[in-house]
């Protein structure tokens, strides 16, 4: 645990009892301060009573006096589409508003660290798809490598339930929009930013709002290195804004799909190789084709940033190779589950919206696609160019429907639940056909998460193949 640095003494209010929210009461309790907690959820408020923490209603009026602070969970708007409104009863209380974010960085380094050779790292990775794949593979990178390192944030554990640093401890940490747009605090000393589409639009007031979510990342003190991925016009922006010249190697720019040039340091993948470039010169590469944790396009620009993140910290190109090919990859991120009859069945349950759904379709050649969910704004045009790979869709969810309209000149099969499509998908299948699960949607029309609906599609793939 780290305990909370700065609130000794101090009241401190907690809304949310959520995995971050319980983590952060009992590391301000650790820290000396006086965490008083709160949520909607009466379940939730009896568990936190039960491990000792102090309720308070805070929606109450005057249930601000005598806090110093309130510390919000990622989940809780606090500004789009409406501030909720114990958030905005502290506002007129004159309470700072911050999050386990803001309190991690603020409270990471300690006196312990003067005695230590190598410094501990914090690498930050943030943008729309792959953060999880990428920071999970860094770490992996890491590990493999030697080096003392832990995974957390919106993957792994809590901020604040990771363990103090070690000497040379490398911490990974993966940040969506809701956590870095509040963070009072943000100082990486790593800083990825791996791509932008449009998601989370009701939450940050439109498409430049979240991507002003994504950029305070790199705004908060700067990072030392800033790992940019510039396949979208943001990230070119964002680039440019950051660099101080053409040769400037604190900015990393990364690509997949383009050839980089210039002085300044370059990381790209193309036809399956991914290439190091510095100062003009190619100094690192790698075969991508055969890493099997690693599947098309989307996941080599992924690749790319895990690579580079790792060369700013010394590691070599030949390590960090070995490690990419030891790499199990993520559960419902482009997981095979099955092959049988030379058809593969693949789990990209992850692909919530529309452009990691297109990257997934993108990475095979001919698919049985299952897809369909709670959709999110913006349409399924971005997905049109790609239905070339589609053999036939069939579509799940409440909205199975007016999904299954949008999607012109495709074969298309309403199925409705997964149970039914996965067992369509499975007896039309041909042989070098994949079978993938990718719904360009969100879950909770009919599931809690978009974990329980990978774990439903593994459930009936092992059904439908024996």
């Amino acid at each position: 645990m780290i305990p909370v640095q700065g609130y000794a003494g101090q009241t401190v209010a907690v809304l949310g009892l959520g995995r971050s929210g319980r983590a952060t009461a009992a590391a301000l309790q650790e820290g000396g301060a006086h965490p008083v907690v709160w949520d909607d959820s009466a379940v939730a408020r009896d568990a936190a009573e039960e491990a000792g923490f102090n309720l308070r209603d805070l929606t109450k009026p005057r249930a601000f006096e005598g806090v110093s602070l309130l510390v919000v969970s990622p989940g809780i708007p606090h500004l789009y589409p409406a501030p909720n409104p114990v958030i905005a009863a502290a506002w007129d209380a004159d309470v700072p508003v911050d999050n386990d974010i803001g309190l991690f960085f603020r409270s990471f380094a300690t006196a312990e660290w003067e005695d230590f050779e190598t410094m501990p790292r914090v690498i930050a990775v943030t943008g729309s798809n792959g953060k999880s794949t990428t920071s999970a593979l860094i770490h992996h990178i890491l590990v493999e490598n030697g080096r003392p390192a832990q995974l957390a944030g919106n993957i792994g554990r809590g901020v604040l339930d990771i363990e103090p640093a070690h000497d040379g401890e490398v911490v990974v940490l993966e940040l969506s929009s809701y956590q870095t747009d509040l963070a009072r605090s943000l100082t990486p000393d790593v800083a990825v930013f791996t791509n932008l589409s449009p998601d989370h639009l009701d939450r940050h007031a439109g498409p430049g709002g979240y991507f002003a979510a994504k950029r305070r990342l790199f705004a908060e003190g700067g990072p030392d290195r800033a790992i940019i991925g510039v396949d979208e016009v943001e990230g070119r922006y964002m680039a440019n804004q950051l660099s101080e010249g053409p040769g400037d190697d604190r900015v990393i720019r990364i690509s997949s799909g383009q050839k980089l040039t210039g002085e300044g340091w370059n990381v790209f993948a193309r036809k399956g190789f991914l290439a190091e470039h510095r100062k003009g010169r190619q100094i690192g590469s790698i075969d991508l084709r055969a890493i099997a944790g690693l599947p098309g396009a989307h996941n080599h620009q992924n690749a790319c940033a895990a690579y580079a993140a790792c060369r700013t910290l010394g590691l070599g190109p030949k390590g960090i190779e070995a490690a990419m090919q030891s790499y199990p990859g993520l559960p419902h991120r482009s997981q095979v589950v099955a092959v049988k009859d030379g058809v593969t069945f693949v789990n990209d349950s992850k692909a919530t919206n529309v452009d990691s759904a297109a990257k997934a379709l993108a990475a095979f050649p001919k698919i049985r696609w299952i897809c369909g969910g709670l959709q999110k704004e913006g349409g399924l045009d971005g997905l049109l160019p790609y239905l070339d790979h589609v053999s036939k869709a069939y579509v799940i969810g409440r909205e199975a429907e007016s999904f299954a309209r949008q999607l012109t000149g495709s074969d298309v099969e309403v199925c409705g639940t997964m149970a039914k499509a996965v067992a369509q998908a499975a007896a039309d299948a041909e042989a070098g056909e994949v079978v993938l699960l990718a719904p360009a949607a969100a879950s909770f029309d009919q599931y809690d998460s978009f974990e329980r609906r990978g774990e439903d599609f593994i459930r009936c793939v092992t059904e439908a193949v024996g």
